[in-house]
């Protein structure tokens, strides 16, 4: 635990500094694409602490002056399966986006998906030493939660304290400066599979690049696709990537559940590319032009060239239904919104006083897709395109680029995580994640 805390305090530290030189490289490491944006900072605008985010106004610390991305190689569900390979897609983004930008960068802040992510709900409750809430009381706070045994082979990406109460008033983001007698919080802590982050880490290093700061995609797609009502009411962000499908509950403006189904846009294209007899690149382009979940009576007559060049001419004209080509896709859409449904459901989501789901990510564009996930998780759905920035190229607004928009804004705007406060980190058995939810169902 110390030693995660250490190195997340010196990527904090890391990351100040980027800010003052005025680069800083994004990286969202995916395993359909890796996307590197490189961002400037206007002065001291962009060193801001405080964990604000919102509308286009408090944005302005910064612009996209490069962007670039390059299909990903070597990553599964997530997570790298092959170093060198991973390493070569990401120095490919990383010299294209500099190139555009016209600047060497050095510090990189990157986001990954899969990992196995849990979330934890912990709480504790001090009494003031004198009154007035300081910063080392909120450090005091802090450090009296009971922090769970997450088991060997884990480690901390996020910790931040969602509520806090003072006396008897719940509800304060900060209550630093404020009078009292015993202040209490209410923090969400997310544990990965720590050989993931490692990797990414020892892959970045190999680029001889410096990492200033790490996040889960979950997280920064949810900051980018839900607007600030959301993110303040309570809404779940809904990912779908190429490899993994990350999921992200919102409350308070702050993320209170994070998970992953290890289902993808890339699982849609190998059933099609196995239903069809089709390499998968002809099965991706399929899927992107063609494809949907939701058939009509014109689908039956709608027929789709396959196409191929095996040289086989009777193989190389078939053609399909597009009712058919829906047929192969309907039922692993249906699979992945099913497991969704089961982590909202363990998370609690039936208790968050809206119950708002965005569906954003590559795969999210699927024809029909909003109104099945409406069918499947019971509750209004709308698609999220991620938040404008300013520089950003059209080529990236869409939702492929959610995680790499809300990693861009996490950059400019952190919030406040446990290692920003001077801690003791020596003390350490379980809280489960329904208490944080229920939190929000007593407290509402």
């Amino acid at each position: 635990m110390t030693d995660l805390y250490q190195s997340q305090r010196a990527m904090r530290q890391m990351r100040r500094q980027a800010l003052q030189r005025g680069v800083v490289a994004i990286l969202d490491v995916g395993s359909s694409k890796i996307a590197c944006l490189v961002l400037r900072f206007d002065g001291a605008s962009g060193v801001s602490e405080d964990g604000s985010i919102g509308s286009l106004a408090g944005q302005s610390g910064f612009r996209v002056i490069g962007a670039a991305t390059t299909r990903s190689r070597g990553v599964q569900f997530g997570e790298i399966a092959a170093m060198q390979e991973t390493e070569r897609a990401i120095r490919t983004a990383v010299q294209a986006a500099q190139k555009m930008a016209g600047v060497r960068v050095d510090h990189v802040i990157a986001c990954f998906s899969g990992a196995n992510p849990r979330s934890y709900g912990l709480d504790a409750t001090v009494e003031l030493q004198d009154q007035e809430v300081s910063e080392n009381e909120v450090a005091r706070v802090l450090a009296a939660c009971e922090v769970p045994d997450y088991g060997a082979g884990r480690e901390v990406v996020h910790a931040q304290p969602v509520n806090f109460a003072l006396d008897n008033r719940s509800g304060l983001s900060d209550p630093r400066g404020q009078m009292g007698q015993t202040l209490s919080v209410d923090m969400h802590m997310l544990t990965v599979d720590s050989s993931t982050v490692q990797n990414l880490m020892r892959c970045i290093q190999r680029c001889d690049l410096e990492l200033a700061g790490i996040a889960s995609s979950a997280y920064a797609s949810g900051y980018a696709a839900l607007v600030e009502d959301e993110q303040e009411l309570g809404a779940a962000c809904i990912d779908m990537g190429g490899g993994s499908t990350s999921i992200s509950v919102f409350m308070k403006k702050h993320m209170i559940y994070a998970d992953a189904v290890r289902m993808g846009g890339d699982h849609i294209t190998s059933d099609i590319s196995m239903g069809l007899g089709v390499p998968m690149a002809n099965a991706e382009r399929i899927k992107t032009f063609c494809g949907g979940v939701h058939a009509t009576g014109a689908d039956d007559r709608d027929m789709i060239d396959i196409g191929g060049d095996t040289g086989d001419w009777e193989h190389d004209r078939r053609t399909v239904s597009r009712a058919e080509l829906i047929g192969i896709m309907r039922p692993r859409v249906e699979e992945i919104l099913e497991e969704v449904r089961v982590r909202l459901d363990a998370a609690g989501f039936e208790y968050l006083p809206s119950q708002q789901i965005v569906l954003t990510g590559g795969s999210s564009q699927i024809m029909g897709l909003d109104a099945l996930a409406s069918r499947i998780l019971g509750q209004q759905v709308r698609l999220g395109r991620p938040l404008r920035v300013h520089g950003l190229p059209q080529s990236a607004t869409g939702p492929g680029f959610a995680s790499a928009v809300g990693l861009s804004l996490f950059a400019a705007h952190p919030q406040d995580e446990w290692w920003d406060f001077e801690m003791p980190v020596d003390r350490y058995p379980a809280r489960s994640l329904r208490r944080a939810v229920k939190w929000f169902k007593d407290n509402w």
